[in-house]
C-alpha cells in the first residue's frame, strides 16, 4: 500500500483514532496511510507537549505544526543574510559551486549562517523567484506561433529518402483553437506563407502575433527592442496586425502554444508514425484531418470543444481578412544605383530615374516584380526578367539627351539625310551599310547631323559629296573635310573614270615607280 507524506491534517486524524478510538497503531497506519512508526512518533511527540484531546481539535494546522515540531526555522536579523540575487548569477559563471560561494561569504561574515542554512535560503529564494503569473488572454487578441521540436517525414518517391520536414503550429489565445501545417523549411518564404494560411483557416486576424525569436521572424534578437524582419513586418501591416516576440528564453512568453504543440505531438505526430507520405500535400491533407478532429474534440476541463470556444470567442473579436492574399517578397537594402542608373538584382539590371544615380535604395523581389524604394518612398517598378547580365530600362528613367538618341533608328536617319540632300542621304546609308550592325553607325551619323548644325546645311551636303567621291565612311572624314574648307572647293570628275583613291602630289610616285621595267631606269 503506497504511504501517504504526513500532514497536519492526517495528525490529527491519528490523534483522534489513537486517544478517542482507542486503534492500534498497525490500524491507524492502514487507515491514514502512513507508516506505523509515524504513528508512534507522533504519539509521542504530542505526549511530549502535554496535548490534550480538546486541545487538538481547538488548534489550527500552523499551531499544532509549531507545539509537535516547533517553530519553522527563521533567520536572524543579526547575521548578515546572504544575498539570493548574487548566489543565483554567481552560479550560472563556469565551475561556481554551492560550496565555494558559502565559504566567500564566511569569509566576509564569520558569525554568518552554516552551510546548511546557506543552502536552505537559497532554496526558498529561488522557490519564490520562480513564481509564475497566470496570463488572461482576451478574444482575438493573440496568435501564437511555433515550430515544433518533433518533426514529420515524408519519403522521395524516386530514391526512397526519408526527408524530415518542419511542422508550423498557430493557436489562438482565447480558445486554444489551433492550426498546424507541414513546410519543407523555417525559410522565410515557407514561414510567411504558414502565417497566411493560418489567417485564412481561422477565418480573421488577431491584434498581435507571439512568435519565438526565429531568424525568420526577427533579424535582431534583444529582450526589449528585437528587430523585426523586414517581409514578416510587412506581412503584419498587410493584415493590419502588429509582431511581439517573446522575450529569448523566456518559454512561458508563449506557454499557451508550447501546450498547443505538445498537443500536437500528441494527437497529429502520434498518429501519423506508421503512416507513409510521398509529398508534403499529401502529409498536409492528413494534418487537416487530424486538426479537425483534435479542435472538435470536448476538453475535460472546459467541457466544450475548442472549435465552440473559438466560435463563441475568437472568431467575432477577429479583425477581417485583407481584401487580397499578401505576396511574399524578399528585400535587399542599401543596393547602390551604378552610373547608367540601373541597380543589378539577380544578375539583371534595372533603371531607376537618373536623378538617383550614386544613391542608395531597398529593393523588394516577388515572383513576377521588382520594386525599388527610396527612403520608404517607392520610385520604380519592373516585371521581374531572369535573363542574366541583361537590362531592364523604362524610357522615362533615361535624361533627355539619351532619350533622343534612343529614339534615332535607321531609317530616320536615313530620312533626315533627304532634306538636306542626296549626297547627305546616301553617305548616311552607306556608314550604316557598312556596319556589321547599323546601331554601331548611329553615333557616325549623328555626328554627321550635328555638323549640319555648326557649318550649314549646304555645306554639309558639299562636304558629303566629296566623301562620297574620295570613298570616306566615316563622321571624322567629313569633319575634316570642312575643317579644312575643301567642300568649298570645286572637284570635277568624269563618271567613267574610275575613283581615284589617292591624293595627286609631286611627292608622291604611284605604282608605275616600283615596276621592273620603269623601277630600274628612274633610279
Amino acid at each position: 500500500m503506497a504511504k501517504r507524506r504526513l500532514s497536519m491534517r492526517n495528525v490529527k486524524e491519528i490523534l483522534r483514532q489513537k486517544w478517542i478510538l482507542g486503534r492500534s497503531n498497525r490500524e491507524v497506519a492502514a487507515s491514514v496511510g502512513v507508516s506505523a512508526g509515524a504513528i508512534s512518533q507522533v504519539t509521542t511527540r504530542a505526549k511530549s507537549a502535554k496535548l490534550e484531546v480538546s486541545q487538538v481539535e481547538q488548534l489550527d494546522e500552523e499551531q499544532l505544526q509549531q507545539k509537535l515540531y516547533g517553530a519553522p526555522a527563521s533567520y536572524s536579523h543579526n547575521r548578515e543574510l546572504p544575498s539570493g540575487e548574487y548566489i543565483h548569477k554567481e552560479l550560472h559563471r563556469k565551475g561556481v559551486t554551492l560550496q565555494l560561494l558559502h565559504l566567500e561569504y564566511i569569509e566576509q561574515n564569520p558569525e554568518g549562517y552554516k552551510y546548511t542554512q546557506f543552502c536552505e535560503y537559497y532554496r526558498r529564494w529561488r522557490k519564490k523567484r520562480g513564481l509564475t503569473m497566470r496570463q488572461e488572454h482576451r478574444s482575438g487578441e493573440k496568435m501564437f506561433v511555433d515550430y515544433s521540436g518533433k518533426k514529420p517525414q515524408i519519403v522521395d518517391p524516386k530514391t526512397g529518402e526519408c526527408i524530415e520536414v518542419e511542422l508550423f503550429v498557430a493557436v489562438l489565445g482565447a480558445s486554444s483553437y489551433c492550426y498546424a501545417q507541414a513546410t519543407m523549411s523555417q525559410k522565410g518564404h515557407d514561414f510567411i506563407d504558414s502565417h497566411v494560411r493560418a489567417f485564412e483557416y481561422f477565418g480573421g486576424v488577431s491584434e498581435v502575433v507571439v512568435p519565438d525569436q526565429l531568424k525568420s521572424a526577427v533579424v535582431k534578437s534583444c529582450r526589449y527592442e528585437p528587430g523585426i524582419q523586414r517581409t514578416y513586418e510587412e506581412m503584419a501591416s498587410h493584415y493590419g496586425t502588429v509582431v511581439i516576440p517573446a522575450r529569448p528564453y523566456k518559454p512561458k512568453d508563449k506557454a499557451k502554444v508550447e501546450t498547443a504543440v505538445l498537443v500536437v505531438q500528441r494527437w497529429v505526430l502520434a498518429r501519423l508514425r506508421n503512416q507513409t507520405f510521398f509529398s508534403l500535400g499529401e502529409l498536409n491533407e492528413r494534418i487537416a484531418e487530424l486538426i479537425e478532429e483534435l479542435n472538435n474534440r470536448i476538453m475535460r476541463a472546459y467541457g466544450k470543444s475548442r472549435r465552440e470556444l473559438y466560435e463563441s470567442l475568437d472568431k467575432p473579436a477577429l479583425k477581417p481578412l485583407a481584401g487580397q492574399r499578401f505576396c511574399y517578397g524578399q528585400w535587399k537594402l542599401d543596393v547602390t544605383v551604378n552610373i547608367d542608373y540601373c541597380v543589378n538584382i539577380d544578375f539583371h539590371n534595372y533603371s531607376v530615374p537618373y536623378q538617383f544615380q550614386g544613391e542608395k535604395m531597398d529593393v523588394r523581389t516577388s515572383g513576377m516584380t521588382v520594386e525599388i524604394f527610396r527612403k520608404g518612398k517607392r520610385i520604380a517598378s519592373h516585371l521581374r526578367s531572369f535573363r542574366r547580365g541583361g537590362f531592364t530600362i523604362a524610357p522615362e528613367h533615361m535624361p533627355k539627351s539619351h532619350q533622343q538618341h534612343l529614339k534615332w533608328t535607321a531609317s530616320r536617319l536615313i530620312c533626315w539625310g533627304d532634306t538636306i540632300g542626296a549626297n547627305t542621304s546616301k553617305l548616311i546609308e552607306t556608314i550604316l551599310n557598312d556596319r556589321p550592325h547599323p546601331e554601331q553607325g548611329y553615333r557616325s551619323c549623328l555626328g554627321i547631323i550635328r555638323l549640319g548644325q555648326k557649318y550649314g546645311e549646304q555645306r554639309l551636303e558639299n562636304a558629303c559629296a566629296r566623301a562620297l567621291w574620295a570613298g570616306a565612311r566615316s563622321y571624322k572624314h567629313v569633319e575634316s573635310i570642312l575643317k579644312n574648307g575643301l567642300d568649298q572647293i570645286a572637284f570635277n570628275q568624269p563618271q567613267d573614270q574610275p575613283k581615284q583613291l589617292y591624293l595627286v602630289h609631286d611627292n608622291v610616285r604611284g605604282a608605275q615607280y616600283y615596276s621592273p621595267t620603269t623601277g630600274e631606269s628612274e633610279r
